[in-house]
């Protein structure tokens, strides 16, 4: 099968663990709290509270950190613990050239599809250039959904207006992989960029 034979339309990716590291985990936080000398429990407890908050758009970064970390006076200013946030975010740069290769060999529709707040996911977009091969972003901090709910899945199908069995969907978490195949689309998770490679191979995105 070659790029003339083959029935794919479009791309659908997440971003963290696919096209990045992801952008605030609990390394990153574990990291956080030793590099700012915060008590972990109590950040994590509060974070877990309010995460998925911000992660829907229902309140700012600047709002999460207020809870989370400034709620009381701290010897480091919110500009620094941001500058820290957004510095733990680094692409897999080979992934990120398969896309933009597959997407101009191809002539594909790239959609990306993830659960990140509205400033990270804004900042990871153009710090590293995913704006330039990713044609729409339904982040969960812009759209007010998040995976696992069907209807962001559904409003990325709305856009990009193609048949679920002509899209691949790159992800590394299963169970939303799972969403997506029931769905009929496509799914691969992703693990490393060499099975990724093989997979998409198998359906003629070589």
């Amino acid at each position: 099968m070659n790029k003339q034979t083959t029935n794919i339309k479009a791309i659908f990716t997440d971003i963290g663990g696919v096209l990045l590291t992801d952008g605030w985990n609990h390394e990153s936080r574990r990291e956080a709290a030793l590099h700012f000398h915060i008590d972990p429990a109590d950040m994590e407890e509060r974070h877990h509270l309010t995460f998925e908050t911000y992660e829907i758009g229902k309140i700012s970064l600047e709002e999460y950190l207020n809870r989370i970390f400034f709620f009381q006076e701290r010897p480091f200013s919110m500009d620094a613990f941001e500058t820290f946030m957004y510095q733990q975010s680094q692409p897999y740069s080979q992934m990120i050239e398969l896309i933009r290769r597959l997407k101009a060999e191809y002539h594909l529709k790239v959609g990306v599809i993830s659960n990140e707040g509205r400033e990270l996911s804004a900042y990871r977009i153009k710090q590293f250039g995913l704006d330039s091969f990713g044609d729409f972003f339904v982040s969960s901090g812009f759209v007010g959904l998040r995976k696992p709910d069907l209807a962001i899945f559904k409003l990325a199908l709305d856009l990009a207006q193609v048949n679920p069995d002509q899209i691949v969907y790159l992800e590394d978490r299963p169970m939303f992989v799972e969403i997506a195949e029931k769905m009929g689309m496509h799914g691969i998770c992703h693990t490393d960029e060499a099975s990724t490679r093989r997979q998409l191979k198998s359906l003629g995105l070589k």
